[in-house]
């Protein structure tokens, strides 16, 4: 690929959330500091929300690894894809939280073996913390069995936990008014935004820094702003569309990313600003972008 040519150790840009690249944006540690205050607080369920790309999974995982900091002190119970019946989530709940749970289980066996589970965690002084990735996905359904599973609590305080990190989506199910109930519960919330133009500067250089960079900038000013320009500041597409500008330029020996080479990445990614399109240039970069691919295939065959 371009590593080499770049002088990087590992891919700067990468899509997986990786917290070893984490960068602690405003938006990011007001997050976890909500989250933190919410599960110090005690409150039974917690929320996160965000247009896609803005980082909801990678504040999901900083909040566990967080908590995971706290283990003899909270249990964790992670399901990044909650879309599931109301038995299912429950069984796994369960098994996240290593209960010796059947999988044929009735949904009332699944409820009583978690109940007691938290009964036991609570006698120890452990919290239980859930949390659920994508839950604009789940259910009606799903959800009304969530608000069920939180009327578990002791005279004192709730024996679990919920946290809910989706997308907007999530929002207008809550307005319903069958939904009223779990909406109500809802004590703390935020929503993650797109960074800023100095942040999405700092996120760029901050990246390129941990993918083992020393060098000149790779991304000048004047390319950082209009990779926040083209990306509107949503991390998701800022990764995506550094890593085809930096394809882009080592398909065409440059040393640096130009600003051409971001409109062009830009023009070739869904849901970024289309610049130049129509222009000569654009052309050829799309081309050069081509190249770089089959230079980047060739490589990796070889």
């Amino acid at each position: 690929m371009y590593l080499d040519h770049f002088r990087l150790n590992t891919p700067p840009f990468s899509i997986t959330p990786d917290t070893a690249f984490a960068y602690s944006s405003r938006a990011q540690q007001e997050a976890l500091n909500t989250l933190l205050l919410a599960i110090d607080d005690g409150q039974g369920f917690i929320k996160i929300t965000g247009e896609v790309g803005t980082g909801k999974t990678l504040a999901c995982r900083r909040f566990l690894a967080a908590l995971a900091l706290r283990s003899e002190h909270i249990e964790t119970a992670y399901v990044p894809n909650p879309c599931l019946s109301p038995r299912t989530l429950l069984l796994a709940i369960g098994l996240e939280l290593s209960l010796p749970l059947r999988h044929d289980a009735p949904e009332h066996e699944l409820l009583c073996a978690l109940n007691a589970h938290l009964l036991q965690a609570a006698q120890a002084d452990k919290r239980v913390v859930v949390c659920l990735d994508e839950a604009q996905a789940m259910p009606i359904e799903a959800l009304e069995a969530l608000r069920l599973t939180s009327n578990l609590e002791t005279e004192k305080r709730k024996l679990i936990q919920i946290v809910l990190f989706a997308q907007p989506e999530l929002d207008r199910k809550l307005a319903r008014h069958d939904l009223r109930q779990l909406a109500s519960r809802i004590t703390f919330q935020y929503t993650l935004g797109a960074l800023s133009l100095d942040e999405t500067e700092r996120y760029v250089a901050h990246r390129l820094r941990v993918a083992g960079h020393n060098g000149d900038a790779l991304f000048p000013q004047a390319v950082t702003r209009e990779l926040h320009k083209v990306t509107r500041g949503v991390p998701r597409l800022i990764n995506i569309v550094a890593h085809k500008s930096l394809l882009l330029a080592y398909g065409s020996g440059c040393l640096r990313v130009e600003v051409a080479h971001v409109r062009a990445a830009a023009a070739d990614t869904p849901y970024a600003s289309r610049l130049g399109r129509a222009s000569g240039l654009m052309g050829q970069l799309r081309g050069g972008f081509a190249t770089a691919l089959r230079q980047w295939r060739v490589g990796a065959s070889s």
